[in-house]
């Protein structure tokens, strides 16, 4: 394999930029040319690529976003849309495609591959809630953007004696708010996964006045309701005074920390070592500090779920 092509897509997060670098520079250290993909599939379909060289990745590890660009594509999730997209690559000899994103990303490479498209996927998203791997690039970034938030939010839920609501993101996932909020000693950790009632959390948060404490941290997923009526919610059955912040898309930039750049790194080396021997459809995860091969189907078809463990410390440690 002489030719492939470098993509992002969907959200962008942290860590990008260092994937990227790092497969174009390992391809060319096996001789092979490397294209860059802007803007997601939608820039596929639209043919706008460009050869890579080392110097193109130049200075931009330790920047967040994508230099390529990314972007949603509903053309690219019709049939004649995805044909149009693998011709693209066809036209100019591309023989294998790296794709990083999250699980629409991932299922987008999937139907390339039934095109005859060979790629190799790596998990980029700050939700971490891709199945296969303990981490995945973007997360540990985010996660310390929404700690940082927290410590700040602390020093003035302190001062005035408030009840605090941090709203970080998470539709559909409770990763970045349980480990921030497990981190950032949170009272209370509300996650999609797992059902709560605003009558105990309005209890045990009277309860923690009883015993001295003057103030609390809230810390809520965006999927488990909105941190802003939660918090008058919370104000008009106890009396408490609350505020309440949504981090928002705060979260999905910034400077990669160390362990998202290293973790970028080393997939990106393992995928494009494994697209050059001839693998394909499979995702490159991270398990127990190793590479790992995952199966696009498992990674794309399967759920992860939150872990049981770190939720029950979080309550235990939350008393």
């Amino acid at each position: 394999m002489k030719k492939i092509a470098v993509i992002t897509s969907g959200g962008d997060c942290p860590g990008m930029n260092a994937a990227i670098r790092a497969a174009v520079r390992v391809a060319l250290a096996h001789d092979a040319e490397v294209w860059g993909i802007k803007n997601g599939y939608a820039g596929m379909i639209a043919g706008d690529m460009r050869v890579l060289d080392s110097r193109s990745v130049g200075d931009i590890i330790q920047k967040g976003g994508t230099f390529l660009g990314t972007a949603r594509s509903e053309e690219f999730k019709t049939l004649a849309g995805r044909q149009k997209a693998a011709a693209n690559l066809t036209a100019r000899g591309i023989e294998g495609l790296i794709v990083i994103g999250g699980d629409g990303s991932l299922t987008g490479a999937r139907h390339l591959g039934e095109l005859g498209i060979k790629f190799v996927g790596l998990p980029g998203t700050i939700d971490n809630d891709i199945w296969g791997t303990d981490y995945t690039i973007g997360f540990d970034t985010a996660v310390n953007t929404a700690l940082d938030a927290i410590n700040k939010l602390r020093d003035t839920a302190s001062a005035h004696g408030r009840v605090m609501l941090v709203e970080v993101m998470g539709r559909a996932c409770g990763w970045i708010a349980l480990t921030a909020g497990l981190a950032g000693g949170a009272e209370i950790i509300l996650i999609p996964e797992e059902p709560f009632s605003e009558e105990e959390i309005c209890k045990k948060l009277l309860e923690s006045r009883t015993k001295g404490k003057q103030y609390s941290i809230v810390v809520v997923a965006e999927g488990a309701g909105s941190a802003i009526d939660l918090g008058k919610s919370i104000r008009a059955k106890t009396g408490l005074e609350t505020r309440a912040s949504v981090l928002g898309h705060i979260q999905r930039g910034g400077a990669p920390t160390v362990s998202d750049r290293l973790l970028a790194s080393r997939l990106a080396e393992t995928a494009v070592r494994a697209l050059l021997n001839g693998r394909t459809e499979i995702m490159i995860g991270y398990q127990c500090r190793q590479c790992v091969e995952v199966a696009i189907e498992d990674a794309v078809g399967k759920k992860k779920a939150i872990d049981p463990e770190l939720f029950r410390l979080a309550q235990v440690l939350s008393q």
